[in-house]
């Protein structure tokens, strides 16, 4: 497979991931950065397929999932997925990848629910019995709805979403309250684990959002070692020079409170 910078002009995508290959579409119509494959999810799909972190049976959330490869990926790794992103990425690309391509996850695969979240939206807004939406502007709360989250998460993964200044605040928020709420739904005294797998476009809005991860949100940050990025790619068969990646990083991140 070539690196998502190389097949933007495609508007379907074949990506194979281990021994299943995904037939994704993607659409370049300047409306949403997301609608597109980008080369975070590619590299955060192999190293969560080929690095071990991940188990069967892992409850996932995927903040800004996009085409849905990510989602995908940990879907054959039997766990249980939780995809999230704003309307129009689930309406033109997101919802529909998932559905087409649920016939080509092996047996014991895990399930993928798609839901829309935006990250701007306060916790306070937030719902969790609506069949396809968390946070939106246009849905508020009712008291029929519940305002918490009744199971704890194993895991959050997020992919090319750091790159904008206005977006770091929300994006961290959401993080911080997917944790705190999982702690609060769970006998288990761990948060979710935290993977987010970046290209460092911008190195101000980069060095911001880990700094704040630590100093105001509460998380240890520990970037994943290169050599390992670079052993789970070469797992994958994607045959890529070391230019193709070099400005990728995955980062891991564990809630302290």
């Amino acid at each position: 497979m070539l690196p998502a910078s190389l097949t933007k002009h495609e508007k379907l995508l074949a990506c194979p991931i281990a021994d299943s290959v995904f037939s994704l579409a993607q659409s370049q119509d300047g409306i949403s950065n997301g609608t597109g494959l980008w080369l975070g999810a590619q590299c955060l799909s192999a190293y969560l397929t080929y690095s071990g972190v991940v188990k069967p049976g892992t409850h996932a959330v995927e903040l800004g999932s996009g085409i849905g490869l990510t989602a995908l990926s940990l879907a054959r790794l039997g766990c249980n997925v939780t995809a999230t992103d704003l309307p129009w990425v689930i309406s033109s690309c997101l919802a529909k990848n998932v559905e087409n391509n649920l016939s080509r996850l092996p047996p014991g695969s895990g399930k993928i629910n798609v839901r829309e979240l935006d990250w701007t939206v306060t916790p306070d807004q937030w719902v969790w019995d609506h069949e396809t939406i968390i946070a939106s502007p246009t849905c508020s709360p009712s008291a029929l709805e519940l305002q918490q989250l009744t199971n704890g998460l194993d895991l959050i993964v997020t992919a090319d979403t750091i790159y904008l200044s206005d977006l770091v605040t929300p994006f961290l928020r959401t993080l911080h309250t997917l944790c705190t709420l999982s702690l609060a739904a769970s006998s288990s005294p761990r948060a979710p684990v935290v993977f987010i797998c970046l290209e460092r476009r911008d190195p101000e809005v980069t060095d911001r959002t880990l700094e704040e991860a630590k100093t105001t949100w509460g998380f240890v940050v520990k970037r994943i070692a290169q050599h390992k990025v670079s052993k789970a790619l070469g797992k994958s068969g994607f045959k890529w020079n070391k230019d193709d990646w070099e400005g990728v990083e995955i980062w891991h991140l564990t809630f302290r409170g």
